[in-house]
């Protein structure tokens, strides 16, 4: 196991300040590292009546609650006891930030928990048992509801897509389920910021819970950006990178970005499946024909990882570089 695990060689992040800490010095302007003029303005979207189909998920909703309230407590730990917690030297898990790769890039306004859950063997020593009971077995049932429901929309897409089911299960029944927790405070200038700047998940498919209800999230469709209302204990299903790339660009990756507002902070807790250390991905082989042939290279999962963590996340700009050029 240790031999799957050491495939991950994530770039760790510069170090960046806390920005639930920044803020409790009332600030009455933005510090200039945070300033976005290089973002479309966070408030200029499309009409919000835009739906989002939904769909049942079958997930407690006393669990979806408790993981809620265990998700504000961590953000609201005491800083002494958010440093036991802080992401160390070469390691992007912990509470820190990410994606941040040199001392000029801007930043975001949000903080944010990282950590790998599944499989286990990836969980480190010195995260996941030192998160505080209740939620440390909250989490725990969390993830494996997760992880059925992830594993019931692979199939149910495979059907959709009239594939080799053996195909998407391969990739996800021994596949790595990591967690990204985000806390967005509140901001004296919301209108020059960003939560998180707009991107493209890496995975294969994100399962993202809305912890406060707070509205932030916005996709972009059409070219414009669509706010994405939240609905109580509902979560939302982004496709990402990955499964773009397996499916042969059928199901295509969303661009999406999280923006904050002036008068309360804004929670959510994203999980992120990805296929097997070990594996490969590139278009499903059911999935290319002479008609629709590949459209991405082939690379294995934890060089494609570990490439996707180098950078700054702008846009959809890694799956450009897995595209097949045409000569």
């Amino acid at each position: 196991m240790e031999t799957l695990s050491s495939k991950l060689l994530l770039r760790d992040p510069l170090p960046v300040p806390c920005v639930q800490e920044l803020v409790k010095s009332s600030l009455s302007t933005v510090p200039l590292r945070y300033v976005r003029p290089d973002q479309d303005p966070p408030f200029e979207f499309t009409d919000a009546s835009a739906e989002v189909p939904v769909i049942n998920h079958g997930v407690s909703d006393v669990l979806i609650e408790n993981v809620k309230s265990g998700i504000q407590s961590l953000f609201n730990l005491p800083m002494v006891e958010k440093r036991k917690l802080w992401q160390r030297p070469g390691d992007v898990e912990g509470f820190g930030q990410s994606f941040v790769v040199s001392e000029e890039q801007k930043l975001n306004w949000g903080d944010l928990f990282g950590i790998f859950l599944l499989p286990t063997y990836l969980r480190k020593p010195h995260l996941f048992p030192n998160l505080p009971l209740p939620f440390r077995d909250d989490l725990d049932a969390y993830t494996l509801e997760m992880k059925n429901l992830g594993m019931k929309l692979f199939d149910l897409m495979a059907k959709a897509l009239e594939m080799d089911s053996s195909e998407m299960r391969e990739l996800y029944e021994e596949g790595v389920l990591s967690t990204r927790m985000n806390y967005y405070p509140p901001c004296p200038q919301p209108e020059l910021v960003m939560g998180l700047n707009n991107h493209s998940d890496a995975s294969a498919i994100t399962i993202l819970l809305q912890v406060n209800e707070m509205e932030g999230l916005q996709i972009r469709k059409d070219g414009r950006w669509t706010p994405v209302k939240p609905l109580p204990n509902a979560f939302v299903v982004n496709i990402g990178d990955i499964l773009e790339i397996i499916t042969n660009g059928i199901y295509r990756s969303i661009e999406h970005r999280a923006t904050v507002n002036s008068t309360k902070e804004r929670l959510s807790v994203a999980m992120f499946f990805t296929p097997r250390l070990d594996g490969e991905i590139g278009p499903a082989p059911s999935l290319v024909t002479s008609e629709r042939p590949a459209l991405f290279k082939r690379i294995g999962v934890a060089d494609f990882l570990n490439e996707f963590f180098k950078r700054e996340l702008n846009g959809r700009s890694y799956l450009d570089v897995m595209r097949i050029q045409e000569e």
